[in-house]
């Protein structure tokens, strides 16, 4: 076997060998080039050497963005069945707190009708002044099995907001696409949410944008009342007042009634 050859030295050529490979040489020049490659034996051993050492540089940056990307598929449909396997647990959480209510049946009958009779006495103390004595909360759409297969991160975060876990539906809520669920529908469940949590200030934010394009949609309805909320929540009494006197006189606004109660209690007005 014969001894390996070394590897010829490049850097003599090197310029003219990317020049070359570049097509940076004029007609002339490349002619000449092609023809001192057919003769001298040292620049077609550099030139040969050169093409093998781009080749090797192209599959290996070729190799590595392949990696990368399949890097970044492994992880993004890790994410996803994750949120599939957390949104499942909770469902079947959701299914078992269902089954105890279930069997308290009566006990919530018996409450309901105790209830009843309380708020229908004769109120001789005067209207009540706390917001959430009006405040009718929304429990946002129900986590069906559909929703959970084809919003799982959505799903995720309406179950937690109905649990009362209110800082882990923010952050869930955080990572759905606006582009799948829409924009509004994020903006209204986030200003929901805060304001459960009690930050009216941080929900008014969120509410007030809800319908910018069109505020005649049944979202944006629901919205306004919500913001009035917010409002009464932060103690602005006066912008509590004018939003929830608009939903009062809004035929179909379905938080007329709740709205007309709170507006007709004098209390926004008596502070």
């Amino acid at each position: 076997m014969s001894p390996l050859a070394p590897n010829p030295d490049l850097r003599p050529y090197l310029d003219e060998l990317e020049r070359f490979a570049d097509g940076q040489m004029s007609p002339a020049e490349q002619d000449a080039f092609e023809l001192r490659l057919e003769e001298d034996e040292a620049l077609a051993d550099a030139y040969a050497a050169y093409e093998q050492l781009t080749a090797d540089l192209r599959w290996a940056a070729g190799h590595d963005t392949l990696r990368l990307r399949l890097q970044a598929l492994d992880e993004r449909m890790n994410e996803r069945g994750n949120a599939l396997e957390r949104a499942q647990r909770l469902a079947k959480g959701r299914q078992r707190r269902w089954a105890v209510l279930g069997g308290l049946g009566v006990v919530l009958l018996l409450a309901a009708a105790v209830a009843a009779w309380h708020f229908s006495r004769p109120n001789t103390a005067g209207p009540a002044r706390n917001w959430e004595a009006y405040y009718q909360p929304d429990p946002g759409p129900a986590v069906t099995t559909g929703l959970l297969h084809s919003r799982p991160l959505l799903s995720e975060a309406l179950d937690q907001y109905q649990a009362g876990h209110y800082p882990a539906a923010l952050h869930s809520l955080g990572r759905v696409s606006a582009a799948k669920v829409g924009a509004d529908t994020l903006l209204y469940l986030r200003g929901l949410i805060l304001l459960r949590q009690g930050q009216g200030d941080a929900a008014q934010l969120y509410l007030r944008r809800v319908g910018a394009t069109d505020s005649t949609t049944e979202l944006a309805r629901r919205a306004r009342y919500h913001l009035g909320m917010a409002h009464w929540q932060a103690k602005e009494m006066r912008e509590a007042l004018v939003e929830l006197r608009t939903v009062a006189a809004d035929s179909l606004n379905p938080y007329r009634r709740t709205a007309q109660k709170a507006v007709a209690s004098g209390v926004l007005e008596q502070r």
